[in-house]
């Protein structure tokens, strides 16, 4: 087995690859929201919109993409630019082993570098685990130095069901003052 790389996303060559991984979450979980899965074209440019401020990761392996991560601007303000949410998705095969952290990992280090402090994540959850939501989520960021800062209670439905939004941050530095200028991932010295 050929040794796991962690690279910048290709909007053309990898965008069918990354929707195959993203599709189930949509048709068969509560972990997105959204209700369509997206065409090929649409998660490509979702992509490259990205890639304008902010790294996309994915995860290979012997060619073949198991996973990937990227952030959002938390709120589209400038002086938001140093908090990001955080969003990953991984093969289902591939859920359990790893993978995630390596992902966060690697996506943390180039976020110190544009001088990102916060990192939040917006994660779906329910009192009562079922088909479509386990709550693992939650625990995983937790492990990864995550702790909870709010809860919407019943804002998203999906499945005939009504689900919870829990939010989650992690600061990776000091909110200093001055604030060193945010740097946009496109002029980071790679």
């Amino acid at each position: 087995m050929a040794e796991l790389v962690i690279r910048t996303a290709d909007p053309e060559k990898d965008a069918k690859a990354l929707l195959d991984i993203y599709a189930p979450y949509v048709t068969d979980t509560a972990i997105t929201f959204e209700y369509d899965v997206p065409t090929v074209e649409e998660f490509r440019g979702r992509i490259e919109h990205t890639l304008e401020k902010y790294p996309y990761l994915v995860a290979e392996q012997d060619g073949k993409l198991l996973g990937y991560v990227y952030v959002s601007p938390f709120v589209n303000r400038a002086a938001y630019n140093w908090a990001v949410e955080t969003s990953i998705y991984l093969a289902m095969d591939q859920r359990g082993h790893g993978l995630g952290t390596k992902l966060y990992n690697a996506m943390e280090a180039i976020l110190k570098k544009q001088n990102i402090i916060n990192l939040n994540a917006c994660i779906g959850y329910t009192a009562h685990p079922d088909q479509h939501l386990t709550n693992a989520s939650p625990k995983f960021h937790e492990k990864l130095g995550y702790r909870l800062v709010g809860r919407f209670n019943k804002c998203g439905y999906k499945f005939n069901t009504w689900y919870d939004m829990i939010w989650m941050e992690k600061m990776l530095g000091e909110h200093s003052v001055p604030v060193k200028p945010f740097v946009k991932f496109k002029d980071l010295d790679k």
